[in-house]
């Protein structure tokens, strides 16, 4: 009877074990706080979105107000499109805000950042963000380092007089 007891006792444990799993999956995929249809959508264009995905954080002052709901290619134009769910509450932001993409955290999670403008008119749905900054891709930047110090050693070991 006691060992029954103790194989109950284990297997509720490791189901609440399996349940916070599952709950903590939850979060890291961002896939908690997704809402189905709230909120009015706005597009906004990037050269380079880097590792930006569905379901990311839009933030402004640090504070989420919504996610990304869509991207993809504009074969005319060459740039990436991201389509933005803002949420309803935040129904005042400039229409010359300028969108950009960050990466937070060790992990290089990226999203989109707004930072306001100064117009009197607002984003409302079907909106085009026209101002926007590319993520920043490591590799470019170290490339353009390695390449300014590359020419700056050539450009000293000329003699001079030339």
């Amino acid at each position: 009877m006691h060992t029954r007891q103790l194989e109950i006792t284990v297997g509720a444990f490791m189901a609440a074990g399996l349940v916070a799993l599952f709950f903590l999956a939850m979060q890291v995929s961002n896939l908690a706080g997704i809402t189905a249809g709230e909120g009015y959508e706005v597009t906004a264009r990037f050269d380079n979105i880097g590792g930006l995905k569905v379901r990311s954080p839009v933030s402004m002052a640090g504070v989420r107000i919504g996610r990304v709901m869509g991207v993809h290619y504009d074969q005319s134009s060459f740039e990436a499109v991201v389509t933005l769910s803002i949420d309803p509450a935040y129904n005042q932001i400039p229409d010359d805000s300028i969108a950009k993409i960050y990466t937070s955290g060790l992990l290089g999670e990226q999203y989109v950042g707004l930072d306001p403008g100064g117009s009197l008119e607002s984003l409302e749905q079907g909106s085009e963000v026209m101002l926007t900054q590319s993520a920043l891709v490591l590799e470019e930047i170290i490339g353009q380092f390695l390449f300014s110090k590359a020419e700056e050693n050539a450009l000293s070991d000329e003699p001079a007089g030339q």
